[in-house]
């Protein structure tokens, strides 16, 4: 393997898609032109030098006609404990009225939020009660 990987789950999604597109029996280059990626692009994902985003990610899922949210679990943009269904995380890379910018932004907070909280007592998190500080 290359030296310079992004990291582990980025390794496992490159393994996971070049299995997904051999069972497919589609070459690179065939995935990428359904994908609408290029082929190199598409190989360095594959070989676990690049980090697609979630739209990129759902394209090639629609090409090889699997789930998008196994891809995402895979890619580390969401984790498995958080159910396929009901996650904040889906419903902001599901969202077409935002950009991918905008999405990765999101992501990024509700991540600190979630990190913020799990380091704090569970009785720091509660809600305050209704009588405003003077």
């Amino acid at each position: 393997m290359a030296k310079g990987k992004v990291g582990k789950t980025v390794e496992s999604l490159g393994d996971y898609l070049r299995e997904q597109r051999l069972a497919a029996r589609l070459s690179l280059r065939q995935l990428a032109e359904q994908a609408g990626v290029s082929n190199p692009y598409l190989s360095q994902i594959e070989r676990g030098l690049r980090k697609p985003s979630a739209d990129v990610l759902q394209q090639i899922a629609k090409a090889l006609r699997i789930s998008a949210e196994q891809l995402y679990i895979r890619a580390g943009i969401i984790s498995p404990e958080d159910g396929v269904g009901g996650s904040v995380e889906l419903a902001v890379l599901n969202d077409t009225g935002l950009t991918e910018r905008q999405k990765q932004s999101l992501l990024d907070v509700y991540a600190s939020f979630l990190a913020l909280n799990a380091a704090r007592p569970v009785s720091d998190i509660s809600p305050p009660d209704s009588t405003p500080d003077s």
